[in-house]
């Protein structure tokens, strides 16, 4: 059962080669990003500009013809992790080859990816609101200590900047006294996903960053987080905890840094953010790391003929 992975750090393409290539190979595409699930989300997170339309009496999400899968249909309320998304994804992939199509996997949340390539399984413990709502008054660097004390194993091998996944491990130890061993750890082989990465150089890189930003600032990103947070009613605080612009555009919006320092830091959240991607998929040596779209269409032509 052949599917395909596009991955890589943000701002490096990663949508318009998979929209490109779901022209080309008959596919379908389903987003593995852990911001872009959200609703009224899209400037702040990058989203693709889709938009959901009736198929064959389904909404789905539709961008350049092509439907795309787990993005825009959450609700910023609700909670969803990765289990979350390895069910659906599994699911979605199932739905997509029964109708004769191609899977094609796309995104940069790199442990959502792993987690159906590598079928990893995860604990069955069910999410606690009301020690959620206690978690949330925490700032994340009081997160990270706290977990540190409860489970210190799982604290030496969790992003001590994931607010969400610091939550979960949380939750977890809590529930079970300490997270259960889950290897992150790539393996060898997976003959059933071809990965390919998309990169640039760091100067490359960050330019592209910067460019994208500042087209979002110019499109509207913080009359867009001002709505999202009078839509939801959030605090300040709560619509930090979704990170990136989310965390900075509130400070501005208060006050308590100017516009110039808001855009500044944002820019250098989204390059350490581009930093940690890469050193997430640097690890696995399965994935082929290739920009030539000549290059790219072999190598999928290979592993699909």
């Amino acid at each position: 059962m052949k599917n395909l992975v596009i991955l890589g750090p943000t701002a490096t393409g990663k949508t318009d080669l998979a929209v490109t290539l779901a022209k080309k190979f008959n596919g379908e595409i389903i987003s593995a990003d852990s911001r872009q699930i959200y609703q009224d989300m899209f400037l702040g997170v990058g989203k693709t500009e889709g938009v959901w339309k009736e198929v064959a009496g389904e909404k789905k999400f539709i961008y350049q013809d092509i439907p795309h899968y787990l993005i825009d249909f959450i609700s910023p309320q609700d909670n969803y992790n990765v289990s979350h998304f390895k069910k659906d994804c599994q699911r979605l992939i199932q739905d997509i080859r029964s109708r004769g199509k191609l899977p094609i996997i796309c995104g940069g949340t790199g442990f959502w990816i792993l987690s159906v390539v590598d079928n990893l399984n995860f604990p069955l413990v069910k999410p606690d609101p009301r020690l959620r709502k206690k978690l949330e008054k925490k700032t994340t660097a009081e997160l990270f200590v706290l977990l540190e004390k409860k489970d210190p194993i799982r604290a030496k091998k969790i992003d001590r900047q994931n607010r969400p996944r610091l939550i979960r491990a949380l939750e977890i130890a809590q529930k079970l006294g300490k997270v259960p061993e889950v290897s992150l750890l790539p393996r060898k082989s997976s003959p059933d996903f071809l990965q390919i990465g998309l990169d640039f150089p760091k100067e490359i890189l960050d330019l592209r960053i910067q460019q994208r930003l500042k087209k979002r600032w110019a499109a509207g990103m913080l009359e867009e987080i001002t709505a999202f947070q009078e839509k939801y009613h959030f605090s300040w605080k709560k619509v930090q905890t979704f990170g990136l612009a989310y965390y900075w555009a509130p400070l501005f919006l208060q006050g308590k840094i100017s516009q110039k320092e808001m855009e500044e830091r944002t820019f250098l959240g989204e390059k350490h953010y581009a930093r940690r991607q890469r050193t997430w998929f640097k690890r696995d040596s399965r994935i082929f790391w290739e920009n030539d779209w000549q290059k790219v269409q072999k190598l999928i032509g290979d592993f699909l003929f």
